[in-house]
């Protein structure tokens, strides 16, 4: 990684000094996660599997104070993004990365890009199997794969190993779900074609179980088909789900097994000493023995209603007793989603220091994680987060919202994500209103790019144009994880100023109809979309149409 770093140094140098055109250092500055965007460069650095170190999450900070403008945006692929830097700090900003072992080397481009997984990997009550080794194993290969720089298009992969999808494999061009068979063996189910942009798909099952040995060897086959067979001439039809529609699941099967017929059980094939190796790179924290039921945390939780309430929104089940998970949440209605500032990012890792054995983890919620946090020392840890505004109890709720960096930075944008998003949070900025509404999943897209997973979400909103200005359209019925679908396109687009109200309204609809403890997308299922879409525009409306479709 420090060769690339310095060979990308080179470039820049070589670039300024007029001796590489635009057209020959666009691919090269891509390929090193650096964009030419609406008012500055942005440089996208990835965070493997999303977990940082707290030395790590310190250095985003001083990057982020020394060279940008301050902050910097934690994003839903677990990456992190400088929206401001010069181009000329960039061979420092990278320099600098490398001494703590980040990196920005194929975070954009026509590549395999960063391999996203659980944020509570490792600690998940609910995990079979940790898939962070499994993570790395693929990070080692395709980072530097030299066959695999040059792609139709950008190539995902995400990994889980619970019984609940938080890495949502169903929309990546490959995912993959860690099992074990009835004779114990590991393995994998193997999803192929998924995606979200300008037509949305869901990853269908190219192998139901996958050997653990031939991992690396498989994925290996099925890029190369992509790489042989996938579209070049037009790159909105040039990702794996396209190619997966025109060949339909059996020819590519047919021909990933073809192609990996020539590779299993060759140079590819892991071995016990891989996977030991790699995993010893993730040894277990030296927990406390504790008793599951702590009596000073009961005690706290009885006397202080606001700190039970965002105990029982922001902390998840751990599989060692008396230890949570705990979720920081970056939404307010006072920043952008995903948004931290260089003071919180420090607190945050004094944090990790203090409750979590050094370590956070990125979601693709754009929220922050202290994955070990004991039980004793949640109101510690709570008191400290609230003062620095990260402790909105809000995980899962309306005002929890994803939004992209829209049209305050990002070219492709139609319309402004992040101030439509605040004004949703503004409205709804009651606390008690959100936990009465409930689970409720609301993403905010600039454009048909869809950054946001409004495709998945329960509304999802899409920033688009219309005769020259800015709107909005607003789909129902989205849901992620493994029962993943897309939602169903309401009516026109609305202006940014309409949007809260027709949010409100939608709700309210739900409110008056939902059964017991129905979700949104749950009570949409079972009414359709007609009361919805009348609630917004009245009884006579267009048939409405998949998101994005």
């Amino acid at each position: 990684m420090n060769d690339r770093v310095a060979e990308f140094v080179a470039q820049i140098r070589r670039f300024r000094a007029g001796e590489l055109t635009e057209d020959a250092f666009r691919p090269l500055r891509l390929q090193n996660g650096l964009y030419v965007m609406r008012e500055a460069p942005m440089l996208r650095i990835g965070i493997p599997y999303g977990v940082l170190s707290s030395v790590q999450l310190r250095r985003l900070a001083r990057i982020a104070r020394t060279y940008d403008r301050g902050y910097g945006h934690f994003t839903t692929r677990q990456n992190f993004q400088l929206n401001w830097v010069a181009f000329e700090d960039v061979p420092e900003i990278l320099v600098e990365l490398a001494a703590v072992r980040l990196y920005s080397v194929r975070t954009s481009g026509n590549c395999i890009r960063n391999i996203t997984s659980d944020p509570f990997a490792g600690v998940a009550a609910d995990e079979r199997i940790d898939p962070r080794p499994w993570c790395e194993i693929l990070r080692r290969w395709s980072r530097l794969h030299p066959d695999f720089g040059r792609l139709p298009r950008k190539l995902k992969i995400a990994v889980t190993g619970a019984q609940q999808d938080r890495a949502l494999i169903r929309v990546h061009d490959i995912g993959l779900e860690i099992l074990t068979n009835d004779l114990g063996e590991t393995g994998f189910r193997v999803l192929v074609g998924g995606g979200l942009g300008r037509n949305p798909a869901l990853a269908q099952e190219l192998e139901p179980f996958l050997p653990w040995r031939h991992l690396v060897s498989f994925c290996e086959a099925i890029v190369r088909v992509y790489d042989r067979h996938g579209r070049r001439d037009d790159p909105y039809k040039a990702r794996l789900k396209t190619l997966v529609g025109a060949l339909g699941m059996a020819e590519l099967r047919h021909l990933v097994m073809q192609e990996w017929a020539r590779l299993a059980d060759g140079p590819l094939t892991l071995t016990d000493a891989d996977l030991e190796r790699v995993g010893s790179r993730f040894p277990e924290p030296p927990y406390q023995d504790r008793p599951e039921d702590d009596v000073a945390h009961r005690r706290r939780l009885s006397g202080n209603p606001a700190f039970a309430t965002w105990v029982r929104r922001n902390t998840h089940p751990h599989r060692r007793p008396g230890y949570a998970i705990v979720t920081l949440s970056t939404k307010h209605a006072e920043t952008a989603s995903g948004d931290l500032s260089a003071d919180q990012m420090e607190q945050v890792a004094d944090w990790a220091d203090d409750y979590s054995f050094g370590e956070v983890r990125v979601t693709h919620e754009q929220n922050l994680v202290l994955p070990h946090v004991r039980k004793r020392d949640l109101y510690t840890l709570w008191e400290a987060a609230r003062a620095a505004g990260l402790a909105s109890p809000n995980r899962g709720l309306l005002t929890d919202i994803i939004a992209c960096p829209g049209g305050r930075y990002c070219d492709l944008a139609k319309a402004d994500s992040i101030g439509l998003a605040q004004a949703i949070q503004a409205r709804f900025a009651d606390p008690g209103v959100a936990q009465d509404i409930g689970e409720l999943a609301l993403n905010v897209s600039g454009c048909v790019n869809g950054c946001a997973h409004h495709a998945v979400a329960h509304i999802g909103i899409r920033g688009v144009e219309k005769n020259d200005r800015a709107c909005y359209q607003i789909s129902i019925g989205g849901d992620a994880g493994y029962a993943a679908g897309f939602g169903t396109v309401i009516g026109p687009g609305l202006a940014g100023e309409e949007v809260p109200a027709a949010v409100e309204r939608l709700i309210g609809t739900y409110l008056s109809h939902r059964r017991g403890g129905e979700r949104f997308v749950e009570t949409r299922e079972r009414l359709g979309t007609e009361p919805f879409r009348n609630s917004v525009y009245g009884e006579e409306q267009p048939i409405a149409k998949v998101a994005n479709g």
